[in-house]
């Protein structure tokens, strides 16, 4: 196809004249000015907390004990309690009013040991076992027994300032007296021979008063510098336990009644009150004393029940003296039980505490949990807790009862013979019946907790609470 020459653009290239050069300078201030920015909205800020509650209210959960301020109840949840805690606690105090010896003398010993008084060794020798005014001659023999003469200067009792020398055989079971220890004496004479009848007296012990009073100030100390009040509480709480036990369960016990109930009733009131005392008056708390009381119960039906089933009669060399200095007859059995469940009691309160403590932080740290969740999670940390508890139970046994298994130990016969004894089988039962109390705390305790817990309003007004939609 032949080509068309119209279509052909010969023209020369038209050149366009270069711009005058500008400055940088220039450039800057032809440049249009730039539309301003619209001014960033603020940052919302989180809101404030609730008064009442800590501002950390999502840390997260671990070992505690609750001692943390701790959020009111609801009206809901404080009637609940109420309703559960009331009964009980009013059947602890009309126990103690029912089986307090009213009106009745104090029970005295059948076997007197004299009145107590002190003196200070002012001189000890050791020598022939000679009577006073008697004179050895000669060589002693080879088999004569060695004894340690000892003179005291009296610092009570009637024969106050007076000295006395007594001589004492030297023996495995004998102390050693030295010159500047504080004794303590027993006095059987009449005041007319105190001073001038070394007969009348006994030396019975060392005094160990200041120091048993300095060792009480140091631990005072070192509660109060950790704790401070909380501390104080913690105090307070333990002289209750001790006035608990002084002012009733001994009494009640040397009076007659049955050791068991006596137990139970003491140990409900020194529960009620220690921690309440301690931990204060919150619903976690009424989740402590109420898991602590199925605890108990639990206990004590155990070990009612396998020392009946394994014959336990309770009868050692502690509770037979104790019938001798009453001169009437004792539930030994009784008695064995009762130190169960007193000896259990501090063990529960830690772990039951700690457990209603975990529920309460969970529940805190996450509001949507389900009720399974929130007991499952508390139950984890409750697994963690259980082992030492149980281990520091049976380590506590073990040393009240380490002179009977060295005993036993020594007695040549096999271990089923050992462990089937009375004073064995008692502490083996006493054990692990508390054991088992202290490994069924941590699922009632948390099953309670979680059950009241899910029945509080959501920390964050969660509308997946049960009442917080509300």
């Amino acid at each position: 196809m032949p080509r068309d020459s119209t279509d052909d653009d010969t023209r020369p290239i038209p050149r366009v004249p270069p711009e005058p050069a500008t400055s940088a300078r220039q450039r800057r201030a032809t440049r249009p000015p730039r539309e301003p920015k619209p001014p960033k909205p603020p940052k919302p800020q989180p809101p404030e907390p609730p008064p009442g509650r800590p501002s950390e209210r999502h840390a997260p959960a671990g070992h505690g004990h609750g001692h943390g301020p701790v959020d009111p109840a609801s009206r809901r949840v404080r009637t609940l309690l109420l309703a559960l805690l009331s009964p009980l606690a009013l059947a602890a105090l009309v126990g103690v009013v029912v089986l307090y010896p009213w009106g009745e003398p104090a029970p005295v010993g059948g076997h007197s040991v004299g009145v107590p008084v002190t003196g200070d060794v002012t001189s000890a020798q050791t020598g022939p076992c000679l009577s006073p005014g008697q004179v050895q001659v000669g060589d002693a023999p080879p088999d004569d027994k060695r004894c340690l003469t000892v003179e005291v200067t009296l610092t009570s009792g009637p024969g106050e300032g007076a000295r006395i020398s007594k001589a004492m055989p030297i023996e495995p079971t004998t102390p050693r007296f030295a010159v500047g220890d504080a004794v303590v004496l027993s006095y059987s004479g009449t005041a007319a021979q105190a001073a001038t009848d070394p007969g009348s007296y006994q030396i019975q012990d060392f005094q160990r008063g200041t120091p048993l009073l300095l060792l009480a100030g140091l631990f005072a100390l070192a509660v109060l510098a950790l704790g401070r009040r909380q501390g104080l509480a913690a105090l307070a709480a333990l002289a209750l336990s001790f006035a608990v036990l002084a002012l009733f369960v001994l009494p009640a016990i040397l009076a007659g009644e049955d050791p068991l109930l006596v137990a139970v009733a003491g140990a409900g009131v020194i529960m009620f009150g220690a921690l309440y005392l301690t931990h204060g008056f919150s619903a976690r708390t009424s989740v402590a004393v109420l898991g602590t009381l199925v605890s108990l119960a639990l206990i004590g039906l155990i070990s009612a029940a396998f020392s009946a089933f394994t014959s336990l009669t309770g009868l050692d060399s502690d509770s037979t003296t104790l019938i001798a200095s009453l001169g009437h007859d004792v539930d030994t059995r009784g008695l064995l039980l009762a130190g169960v469940v007193i000896g259990a009691l501090g063990v529960l309160d830690d772990v039951t505490v700690t457990q209603a403590s975990a529920v309460w932080e969970l529940r805190r740290a996450n509001p949507a949990q389900s009720g399974r969740e929130l007991y499952a999670s508390a139950l984890r940390i409750g697994r963690d807790h259980v082992g030492s508890a149980v281990n520091t139970l049976v380590l506590a046994y073990a040393g009240a009862a380490l002179p009977v298994l060295l005993v036993s130990a020594l007695s040549g016969v096999g271990l089923g013979f050992v462990l089937g004894s009375q004073d064995i089988a008692q502490e083996i039962v006493r054990t692990l019946a508390g054991s088992i109390g202290i490994v069924a705390s941590v699922p009632v305790t948390t099953l309670l907790a979680t059950f009241i817990a899910q029945r509080e309003p959501s920390p964050e007004g969660d509308p997946s609470s049960p009442i917080g939609a509300q």
